[in-house]
């Protein structure tokens, strides 16, 4: 009879740990929260779990909703249990709105962002990483109109090159290229979205062009690059990358070297080594150099995990992350990898 009990008590202690693995959820979570506007999807995973990037493996697809994953101000996230197992599921509000004799519906722009996209937005529209050779065989400002050193919308200035049939460029300010501080290879090259222009006439290598919109003022020696084709993802579901993953920051937006909270982050991990937009990595503390004076030697603490950043776009070669959680100052050169 002993033996059967302690059976049971393992048997239920092994089942309780195996739905605390598969749903690792914060302590006193609230049974229902209603979505504000403000809020992020990760906010709310983040409120719920442990580990806020399991979000689409405890989430309960209901299916008389067509896209779950899209949440609006107003939806309830309820915590229930389906099977003995614990879930989130949406209760979603009517987003009809009556105005007589029409009915508007809420437009699935208005869905709450996975992250704060006004923070991570230039990086989505105005900036994209290119190679080398793409500047290399790209025309370039030469001149403006009556020999101006600087464009603007409306105006006329003359770029040199080899065009093809393409009727419109965007307008690019190069930037350094990043370079992989292990290896030193060449990751990219930063190009900035300064406006466009459309070709007007073209002698020889050389075209009258018209700016047609510019975000600042054009300058020479800037780059014309056939616009992306490739669409920009502005919904991101966290997830944790399906391949193992390490790498370091090399750089954070504005020059400096600290990192926090928010911040935009570049690293030297792309889509080469598996990692896509919504991706989680940990960041990790490197650990700093102390002296052993018992040893009399210099040796290096262990690297210690101080944060997570979300990948919001990966190039082949290195990406862009937003750091979502900093629990210590973090810089330049940390450790990131697979949470």
């Amino acid at each position: 009879m002993k033996k059967t009990l302690l059976g049971i008590v393992a048997a239920c202690a092994i089942a309780i740990a195996a739905i605390a693995a598969e749903a690792p959820f914060n302590e006193d979570v609230p049974e229902k929260y209603t979505v504000k506007k403000g809020d992020t999807l990760w906010d709310i995973s983040d409120l719920y779990l442990r580990d806020p990037w399991l979000w689409p493996e405890i989430w309960y697809a209901n299916p008389q909703i067509a896209n779950p994953h899209l949440i609006y101000p107003g939806d309830i996230i309820s915590m229930v249990y389906i099977d003995g197992r614990p879930r989130l599921m949406l209760e979603k509000r009517d987003r009809r709105v009556k105005l007589s004799p029409e009915v508007k519906v809420v437009p699935e722009s208005e869905a709450i962002p996975a992250l704060p996209l006004d923070i991570i937005n230039s990086f989505l529209t105005r900036n994209r990483i290119v190679t080398q050779e793409e500047v290399d065989r790209a025309p370039y400002v030469v001149a403006g109109y009556e020999k101006k050193l600087l464009s603007g919308s409306g105006d006329t200035f003359y770029a040199r090159g080899q065009f093809d049939e393409t009727p419109t460029y965007g307008l690019y300010r190069v930037g350094e290229p990043y370079l992989d501080p292990v290896t030193q290879e060449i990751l990219g090259i930063r190009a900035q979205d300064v406006g466009s222009a459309k070709v007007q006439r073209v002698a020889d290598d050389i075209a009258t062009m018209l700016a047609t919109r510019s975000l600042e003022e054009v300058r020479i020696g800037e780059r014309l690059l056939p616009h992306e084709e490739r669409p920009l993802n502005s919904i991101f579901y966290p997830s944790a990358p399906e391949s193992t993953v390490e790498g370091e920051i090399m750089a954070v937006e504005g020059g400096i070297t600290q990192v926090g909270h928010l911040d935009v982050v570049s690293i030297n991990r792309g889509e080469r080594e598996g990692l896509e937009a919504g991706n989680i990595l940990a960041i990790f503390k490197r650990g700093e150099e102390v002296t052993d004076y018992i040893a009399k030697e210099k040796i290096n603490l262990p690297n210690e995990q101080a944060g997570l950043l979300m990948i919001f776009r990966a190039f082949e070669k290195m990406s862009y992350g937003l750091v979502i959680k900093a629990e210590r100052p973090l810089a330049v050169n940390d450790i990131v990898k697979n949470p």
